[in-house]
């Protein structure tokens, strides 16, 4: 197959662009470095583009791989003629050649297989002629006891068997029963008998019926979940079969004979035995593929968006796990997020420690110069607020409520230990709340992306596709926002492309060893770091005490000459060709264009040279909670109130206003026009105001409008 022509013509790409990426993927280049730094090669092909590219091409070498196996495998059985060679190697989906295998895949016993051992396989042959002749006389030629054919209706059915494989196994037929169920398949679901007080949370779907193709992913994958659980009983198969049977009946059954009759008999029942089964589970597959991606999409945006969130920066940072009973995990950070200390305090616990815990802060916050406070948004994090508020402190503090989620992940995890291993997983947890606040890009690519709890149905999707996207997201936004070599932790290091976990720990160890690198160059001198992987992560690493300022931007290395020849051309250094706009405005990018370095590469040199290493992420901003609603029980209906986006699904947008419970704003809700994805309108993090539409007390759920 050729791969780049047949991927051109699917995502409706220029075969040279997609030739050209599959060159540059198969010499190991990453999706990131192709995107930013080979726009001549690929007709600047963006990383979503590359990224398909890359997964298409995956997938036809996955089909190929079992075409191979395919052939293999028949000509092995001495079945393998030179028609269906040339029809295996024609073959296009994985469906294609897996119907084409299944009359010669091994198979376990089946009811046909045991007739054919008993020789009705000629009796079979000749019903389905469909000549006029009396089928019992016929059949009564294959009686044999010793074989266990008693009688003419034994012969008969075996027979029937043996057609009503062949008709679940035909491609024609196969196709037309997927034609019917694309068009009038339904998704249905009954709950178990006797299990609806324990299916309580699926009483939704407890007599549920729609057509299966327009079922959107969320209610399929919680169906599905509910089936899963042994709670819900799910069928996709049409409302009648009638349409499909008839089709099929069309196809295989000629005349009004009596052959014929056995031959529709057997139509009918390899319909209801064989294939219809089959392609609801092969619908089955689909369905949850599609609602897999779906969910995943919506997880993957979410991460991105987490991901990127707005960054304090660099400030010395106070930050708070809060607790009741235990008390409030106390950490102060340097600006580079280095743990300076650390204890405990009991706010809640009685007056008297309340107004210890104020004073406490007060002189924590004197004494360490710090300029932020983070508060855990848990479990007494208003309440903490509550109690951070009271404080006065000589000059001016933020305080930040901060997301927990993923916090306990973080501080149990070997990574955790790593760093702090003479402290317990409190003040871990309290040393990531702050680390969020000023980095939440460097601090959450150290937790499973799963555990940072802004997908849907995160646990049911297929876990390796959904590795794989996230995985792909949290590259993305580290090779967007660039790292600095100096700082950045093992884990940040690995995700920056060409390094990965091990060249990333060899990194850390040459950096203790030897001292902050002085320039990018230097990577070389990393153990098992060579050309190829210089090549491909310099450009996202940052050296901002580097004496070369270019190693402070995203213009890569090999592009440094190209710089230089045009500061030289204005009659100026690299470094004050940087500073002075009115030398950049001077050069005329044109005459530098040449066969590897065209105008997209130099436009984003000149962008780099005006806003070195700027950072993509938008600027930070206080946000703060309505001070009278601290509890669910404060709501009311109708109240508008300040919130933040927490987490995005297809169905609507979750918003946290204070009360540790998050409420929906269903995609009605949203907007007052009718809105097909939720992300069109909002995005996570986003400071937004909501109405109370309904408090539901007992059930601890919050219904919640942004039409005001």
């Amino acid at each position: 197959m050729d791969y780049a022509q047949h991927i051109a013509t699917q995502l409706n790409l220029g075969t040279r662009q997609v030739e050209k990426t599959i060159e540059l993927l198969e010499q190991g280049a990453t999706v990131p470095f192709i995107a930013r730094y080979r726009k001549e090669m690929t007709g600047n092909l963006n990383e979503v583009q590359i990224a398909a590219i890359r997964d298409m091409l995956i997938k036809l070498k996955e089909i190929d791989k079992r075409r191979e196996a395919i052939l293999q495998s028949i000509d092995e059985q001495g079945k393998l003629t030179p028609e269906l060679r040339a029809q295996i190697e024609k073959a296009e989906s994985l469906t294609e050649l897996e119907d084409i295998y299944l009359p010669y895949k091994p198979k376990r016993k089946t009811r046909a297989s045991v007739a054919i051992e008993k020789g009705l396989q000629p009796l079979a042959d000749e019903l389905r002629k469909q000549y006029k002749c009396s089928v019992e006389q016929l059949a009564e030629q294959y009686v044999n006891e010793e074989k266990g054919v008693s009688s003419s209706d034994d012969a008969l059915a075996g027979a029937r068997d043996i057609i009503a494989e062949q008709v679940s196994e035909d491609i024609a037929a196969r196709n037309k029963v997927r034609n019917i169920f694309r068009r009038q398949a339904m998704l249905s679901s009954k709950v178990v008998k006797a299990k609806e007080e324990e299916a309580a949370k699926f009483q939704s779907w407890f007599d549920w019926n729609e057509n299966a193709m327009r079922a959107p992913s969320h209610r399929i994958l919680a169906m599905f979940r509910g089936e899963s659980e042994g709670l819900l009983r799910v069928r996709i198969v049409p409302d009648d079969d009638k349409a499909a049977i008839e089709s099929l009946e069309r196809q295989f059954v000629r005349g009004n004979y009596e052959s014929s009759e056995q031959v529709a008999l057997a139509v009918k029942d390899g319909y209801k035995r064989l294939l219809e089964p089959s392609i609801e589970t092969e619908f089955y597959n689909t369905l949850k593929e599609r609602a897999d991606r779906e969910a995943i999409k919506v997880f993957a945006e979410n991460l991105r968006q987490l991901l990127l969130a707005s960054p304090l920066g660099q400030k010395r940072t106070l930050a708070i796990d809060p607790g009741f009973r235990t008390g409030c995990k106390v950490v102060c950070l340097d600006a580079q997020g280095q743990l300076l200390h650390n204890e405990t305090i009991y706010p809640f616990t009685s007056v008297r420690e309340e107004r210890a815990a104020v004073s406490k802060l007060e002189s924590l916050v004197e004494a360490f110069k710090i300029e932020a406070i983070a508060i855990g948004n848990g479990t007494a994090g208003r309440e903490t607020e509550e109690v951070v508020k009271r404080c006065r402190f000589k000059n001016k503090v933020i305080a930040v409520m901060v997301s927990e989620n993923g916090a306990s992940v973080y501080s149990a995890s070997e990574v955790a230990r790593a760093e702090f291993p003479d402290y317990d997983v409190t003040v871990r947890g309290a040393v990531s709340i702050g680390r969020r606040l000023m980095d939440p890009l460097s601090e959450l690519v150290k937790i499973d992306p799963k555990s940072i709890g802004v997908g849907q149905y995160q646990h049911d999707v297929d876990q390796k596709m959904l590795h794989d996207s996230l995985e792909d997201v949290v590259v993305s936004c580290v090779n967007s926002v660039g790292v600095e070599l100096n700082t950045a932790s093992r884990e940040l290091l690995s995700y920056v492309s060409g390094i990965g976990p091990a060249l990333a720990s060899k990194i850390v160890e040459y950096r203790n060893q030897n001292g902050a690198f002085r320039n990018r160059h230097e990577l070389m001198n990393v153990p098992r770091l060579g050309e190829k992987a210089f090549e491909q992560c310099a450009g996202f690493l940052r050296v901002r005490e580097s004496d070369n300022p270019l190693d402070r931007s995203a213009v890569h290395p090999e592009r440094y000459a190209l710089v230089e020849r045009m500061a030289k051309g204005v009659g100026a250094t690299v470094d004050q060709l940087m500073k002075d706009r009115d030398l950049r405005s001077k050069i005329n990018i044109d005459q530098f264009v040449t066969g590897d370095c065209g105008l997209p590469t130099l436009q984003d040199i000149m962008k780099e040279l005006d806003k070195p290493g700027l950072d993509p992420r938008a600027k930070f901003e206080i946000f703060e909670f309505d001070k009278n609603v601290t509890r669910i029980e404060d709501l009311r209906e109708g109240m508008v109130l300040p919130g933040i986006v927490t987490n995005i699904t297809a169905f609507g947008a979750f918003v946290d206003v204070g009360v540790h419970q998050d409420g929906l704003v269903h995609i009605s809700q949203l907007a007052n026009r009718r809105v097909a994805d939720p992300n069109e309108v909002v995005h996570l993090h986003q400071h937004v105001q909501v109405k109370v539409i309904e408090v539901d007390l007992r059930r601890h759920r919050i219904s919640l409008t942004m039409k005001l």
